[in-house]
């Protein structure tokens, strides 16, 4: 075995520390959340994860040790070329590359566009051995066969015709979306499978019930009776056409297309749950006011628990308690970067009362990215609205019950077609991709929602 499979074998060992180090980290995190934690788990689970961590280090000092020996085999061999005569250099068997029956690690005629090389210099870059292994056995290649031409002091400018630019397709850059963290985190139905219209029965008068005045009077009686909700099914769509070049003599140009569409229905579909008029959560949702020229985290806080408590005392006996603060990334960041020397009277289960909150350092539509004080969960959407207010640059703060916030969608939502028919004449193809989504945040009014001038453009002041 060389040093290089021993270097190999070591940072193979230490990816897995790694990995079991972060699933440690993420079981006690979890752990943490446990309304029913006991500190025994807790010093439990830490043992475990700081065990982990130790094997962590021990495997980097292993392989710290290992390239620290590499880099010393380099300069020796480095001094030895410089001290031996050229006639008297005679290198070790296995030292010397050579080119004869073996293939080739790029092969022209097996890969003619030289996609595999291209992958092996993205994969390299982002640290993969293998591939830069690779790479490193085909320059040793091309030294032993093209060594001469490889030193001649000419440039690329040379041979423009010869050194081509690359265009390394696996790394195209989508264009970002907001996506759907909101629709992602409330409760989700398959939307039925005929209609354009979804129906839901609201018990609006229920019966009594009352002390009986004297025996054998009539006790408490009122008609029950309901409203109808009906909430339509929306459809969303969208099309692009291509090229027929574009999509023969492109590379990924067809999926490229496709995932973009995907994505702006998904971020489309979301803006619609927050932003739609008349039905969308803003609309809907009544307003805690926060009016502040200086707004602080600090100020913000009661008006989020204020909004709390009116979802619990909009639904009563029908809260499921799974509550979720909805709020653009800025809002978030702002209330991380609060500073304060207060704790709060009462603490919440898995909350140290000292933080005043967890980020779990989720990335963005990863889910939940951390809790507010008293526990709830928080849910970053960059659909919502940034320009709000008078002054168009106000956000707002949505506190709902999730179980509450309705979507039905089709299971495979959204659909594609592919059409070429229409624009054969033209040699193009047309990429449609739709879906049909309901949704209703109305079955109880009780979602709330801060707003107001406290919520302009933030400035992270540490308050």
């Amino acid at each position: 075995m060389t040093l290089a499979d021993l270097i190999a074998q070591a940072r193979t060992a230490l990816d897995t520390a790694i990995t079991t180090r972060t699933q440690e980290q993420d079981a006690l995190i979890a752990l943490r959340s446990d309304p029913e934690l006991t500190e025994e788990a807790v010093a439990a689970r830490v043992t475990t994860r700081d065990a982990a961590d130790a094997e962590v280090t021990r495997r980097q000092t292993a392989l710290d040790e290992l390239l620290a020996e590499e880099a010393r085999d380099a300069e020796i061999a480095a001094l030895s070329a410089r001290t031996t005569p050229a006639a008297n250099r005679a290198p070790a068997y296995d030292q010397v590359h050579r080119v004869g029956n073996e293939e080739r690690t790029y092969r022209p005629d097996e890969d003619r566009r030289g996609a595999m090389f291209e992958r092996d210099v993205a994969a390299a870059f982002m640290g993969d051995y293998e591939a830069q292994s690779r790479l490193s056995r085909h320059m040793s290649e091309e030294r032993t066969l093209r060594g001469d031409q490889l030193q001649r002091a000419v440039g690329t400018s040379a041979f423009s015709g010869l050194v081509v630019p690359q265009y390394l397709t696996d790394l195209y850059a989508p264009a970002a979306q907001a996506n759907r963290p909101f629709a992602d985190a409330i409760r989700n139905h398959p939307l039925p499978a005929q209609g354009m219209v979804v129906n839901i029965s609201r018990i609006t008068t229920g019966s009594s019930v009352d002390n009986q005045t004297n025996e054998h009077d009539a006790v408490s009686e009122t008609n029950m009776d309901d409203t109808l909700l009906s909430i339509p099914v929306q459809t969303a769509g969208g099309q692009q056409t291509l090229s027929r070049q574009s999509v023969e003599r492109g590379a990924g140009v067809e999926s490229i297309v496709l995932d973009d569409l995907f994505r702006r229905y998904s971020t489309n579909l979301d803006s619609k749950l927050l932003n739609q008029a008349t039905t969308g959560l803003s609309a809907v949702a009544t307003a805690v006011a926060y009016t502040d020229a200086s707004p602080t985290a600090a100020e913000l806080y009661p008006k989020v628990i204020e909004g709390l408590s009116g979802v619990e005392a909009a639904l009563l006996d029908q809260a499921s308690g799974e509550n979720l603060a909805v709020m653009h990334s800025r809002r978030w960041y702002w209330m991380q970067n609060a500073m304060g020397a207060t704790w709060p009277m009462i603490n919440q289960p898995g909350i140290v009362g000292q933080a005043l909150g967890a980020n779990y350092a989720e990335a963005y539509g990863r889910g939940v990215r951390g809790l507010l004080p008293n526990s709830t969960p928080v849910i970053v959407d960059n659909n919502v609205a940034t320009n709000l207010g008078a002054g168009t640059n106000e956000d707002e703060i949505y506190l709902v019950d999730r179980n509450e916030c309705h979507l039905w969608e089709d299971p495979g939502a959204p659909m594609y077609i592919r059409a070429e028919q229409p624009k054969a004449t033209t040699l193009g193809i047309q990429l449609v991709v739709y879906g049909y989504f309901a949704y209703t945040h109305a079955r109880y009014p009780q979602a709330r929602k801060v707003s107001g001038t406290g919520l302009v453009t933030p400035t992270f002041t540490g308050v």
